[in-house]
């Protein structure tokens, strides 16, 4: 064996070395300030007290795989102008448990009525998890902006939570008098294998927007002030199948369910969406709504999105829209939503009837 390949592997071994992670040990690690993060994270326990975060600085848990975490307190995010995220986790096979206490972003000291699209640089996304396993029992409440972005790397439930921007809906001097509260979209997801139930949430934008992924399932949910339930918008290059939306409760919202598809869009598809026994009410703009010509709302439609598989199936979607709105529109680009689409399970009422545009294979409904 020659000694240049001796002092390659030796060399080999050490990088090895360098980057390996050491195993978690068996103990409990405490957080009361970010202090204490590096060493917490190296125990297969860790314990979150009451504190405040410092403004501008990221509560970051890379935590060893099999960790459980308990909140044992809330948790503070001072105000500072900047990109964020406020809190993140990432790991495998975690159990977070919540036991109901509170992520506070302070929303109101960054709210114009604005959020992403102007004003002030606001915190987006407040919440990054990036964990398999189970997330629950945690509330957040007044984010700056979006609130979760989920990228799980391995199936993932998360229950049991509630994200309470309701403070947000109305104006502040600051908002010209439009809601104070903008852009706070509940979960925004780009995975696979990802369930999200039992929760509710309370704010400006949508509660749900799946931008890519697969085998999503929301159900049991109650989404309350926004923009509804939403596949999108989705962008160019990119799949989304396996979609359950079911047994949701949507109040007075903008619409119910919708899927967005943007305009400039290419070469991306979404099939296989299915929505079972959800029910909303106070539906300001749609019931349901289908739209290919987003960023527009019933504008000219892009046909860069392959759109089937949408069915209303099993329980029956009830849905009762103010008597100002459509309750079911429907915007196809030219040849771009196809095969038979099955509606036998979906009944909206109030409003007026909305167009459908560019497609016959819609079955079993009426409106």
């Amino acid at each position: 064996m020659s000694p240049t390949f001796l002092r390659l592997s030796a060399l080999l071994i050490l990088a090895g070395a360098v980057v390996a992670r050491p195993a978690a040990r068996a103990c409990t690690g405490t957080i009361s300030s970010l202090d204490d993060v590096d060493d917490a994270v190296e125990c297969t326990t860790v314990n979150i007290n009451s504190f405040t975060v410092p403004a501008g600085e990221t509560f970051n848990l890379d935590l060893a795989d099999g960790t459980t975490v308990n909140m044992l307190g809330d948790v503070t995010f001072a105000v500072k102008n900047w990109d964020g995220p406020l809190f993140q986790v990432s790991g495998k096979d975690i159990t977070f448990n919540g036991n109901g206490h509170t992520f506070d972003g302070n929303g109101p000291s960054y709210w114009d009525g604005q959020g992403g699209n102007g004003g002030v640089t606001k915190p987006a996304p407040m919440m990054k998890i990036k964990i398999s396993g189970t997330y629950t029992n945690v509330k957040v409440l007044n984010s700056p902006a979006r609130v979760y972005s989920v990228s799980n790397p391995a199936p993932l439930v998360i229950s049991k939570l509630t994200i309470d921007d309701s403070a947000g809906d109305a104006p502040n001097s600051k908002s010209d008098g439009k809601a104070a509260g903008h852009n706070t979209d509940g979960f925004d997801c780009s995975t696979t294998d990802l369930t999200i139930e039992d929760s509710t949430i309370h704010n400006q934008d949508d509660c749900l927007a799946i931008n890519k992924g697969s085998n999503i399932v929301f159900q049991r949910n109650t989404c309350i002030g926004g923009h509804g339930i939403s596949v999108g918008s989705i962008d160019s290059d990119v799949t989304v199948s396996g979609i359950v939306i079911q047994n949701n409760v949507i109040q007075n919202n903008d619409q119910a369910l919708r899927i967005k598809t943007k305009a400039s869009a290419s070469d991306s598809t979404v099939t296989n969406i299915t929505y079972s026994g959800n029910t909303g009410t106070g539906l300001r703009q749609f019931g349901v709504l289908i739209d290919q010509s987003y960023p527009d709302t019933l504008g000219t439609p892009g046909n860069g999105v392959k759109l089937s598989a949408v069915n209303f199936v099993g329980s029956t979607n009830s849905l009762t829209v103010n008597s100002d709105a459509q309750r079911v529109a429907v915007n196809c680009g030219s040849g771009s939503c196809t095969g038979t689409w099955d509606w036998s399970a979906l009944k909206v009422s109030g409003g007026s009837a909305g167009p459908i545009t560019n497609f016959s294979g819609i079955k079993n409904f009426s409106q």
